[in-house]
């Protein structure tokens, strides 16, 4: 029992020991800010740690000097966003007087500033510099600056949370930097219905607007339907056109053949004695007979893209194809003319073919997802 007690109380030391290598490691390394936030959180545990509070008062000196030494540095400098920078830097002296609140003792003998009001000043400074600027972005009325405009005003309201103005205005500038696409209804070629073979299926066109949707992979690009673009008045930037030119479910086709087999098989072993012993063989035949089913599945999309005055600016055909194989034996005369081979072949039981639905279901989960990728991939390349 005793030597269990020892042992706790080595292991306090140790673990001691290494908190304040720790904190001072940091400190050595001019990693005054972590240094200053690892002895404050150690403290709260020990605040009485003579070497810890030393570590602490002399990490927290220099990290105050850094801070405050940009500070000034950034209010010498001509950059609109020095506001900002600053913020961020009073931010982080901030954070340290908290760390070190959270020890009474600690904080009574240190005095740490407070940086509140400074944190108010610079907050709504930095707001209101970002918001000037995404205003100066809405008068050039170019798309790529209506987009540095929401931008802007988002990172307002980052610092100006509410800030009525700035959010009228981003939701102002997002409506001039979005790219607006429509699918229109998909034509079909030849009078294809494709729904009428793959029956419960979304239609194509619903799908890829539903995926499109949930993950347009661009910040400014929005996909609708061409009912839900008139419903909504909504601006038609690039209109998307989607036409089978093949949907071929495919035939069963099917290849006969034969072959013949011959074996020579014993029929009678007659033994007079062990070293005398008459076999008697015979020429067996069997026929076997074999069927080879296949289908073959195919499809052409056609993808258009079109601008806002109904100009083509890109096209392209993704295909995809899908096969079924299948084949079974049987077979006529002697069993014993079949070799091993021939035997499992015959195992082999005849199976039914797909149906055409489940055909083009496999036609369309390959061709929607090609379209898919490289239809975003163009739209997000070109925006």
């Amino acid at each position: 029992m005793r030597t269990k007690f020892y042992t706790l109380t080595l292991l306090g030391f140790t673990l001691l020991f290494t908190s304040c290598r720790s904190a001072r490691k940091l400190y050595e390394k001019g990693r005054y800010d972590e240094a200053v936030e690892l002895a404050a959180k150690k403290l709260q545990k020990d605040p009485g740690d003579a070497g810890l509070i030393s570590t602490l008062r002399n990490a927290y000196r220099y990290a105050v000097e850094d801070h405050e030494g940009r500070i000034r540095a950034n209010e010498q400098s001509r950059d609109e966003l020095k506001w900002e920078r600053n913020y961020f830097e009073y931010e982080s002296l901030q954070r340290l007087h908290d760390a070190i609140q959270r020890v009474p003792d600690v904080y009574a003998l240190l005095g740490p500033a407070d940086y509140r009001a400074e944190l108010v000043s610079h907050r709504e400074k930095a707001g209101e510099v970002r918001y000037d600027r995404g205003l100066s972005f809405m008068q050039r009325y170019d798309k790529e600056s209506y987009r540095q405009a929401y931008r802007e005003f988002q990172a307002a309201l980052g610092f100006i949370p509410g800030h009525r103005d700035a959010l009228q205005k981003k939701e102002e500038a997002f409506a001039y930097a979005v790219t607006n696409v429509v699918i229109v209804p998909m034509q079909q070629e030849g009078g294809y219905v494709y729904s009428n073979y793959a029956p419960g299926r979304s239609n194509l066109d619903d799908e890829l607007i539903r995926r499109l949707q949930n993950n347009s992979g661009h910040e400014f690009v929005r996909y609708y339907s061409a009912w839900d673009a008139r419903g909504r008045k909504i601006r038609v930037d690039k209109e998307i056109s989607i036409r089978f030119t093949r949907l071929d479910p495919g035939f069963l086709r099917e290849e006969r053949s034969s072959r013949k087999l011959n074996r020579r098989v014993l029929v009678k072993e007659t033994v007079y004695r062990p070293d005398s012993v008459v076999r008697e063989y015979a020429q067996v035949q069997a026929t076997i007979y074999e069927t080879r089913q296949s289908l073959f599945a195919a499809a052409d999309l056609l993808v258009t893209v079109r601008d806002e005055r109904g100009r083509r600016e890109w096209s392209h055909t993704y295909q995809a194809t899908h096969q079924w194989n299948s084949r079974f034996s049987h077979f006529t005369g002697d069993e014993r003319a079949l070799g091993e081979e021939d035997k499992k072949q015959l195992n082999r039981h005849r199976e039914m073919p797909p149906a055409e639905s489940e055909m083009l279901g496999c036609l369309l989960d390959e061709i929607s997802n090609n379209a898919l990728y490289g239809l975003r991939a163009y739209i997000n390349r070109n925006n």
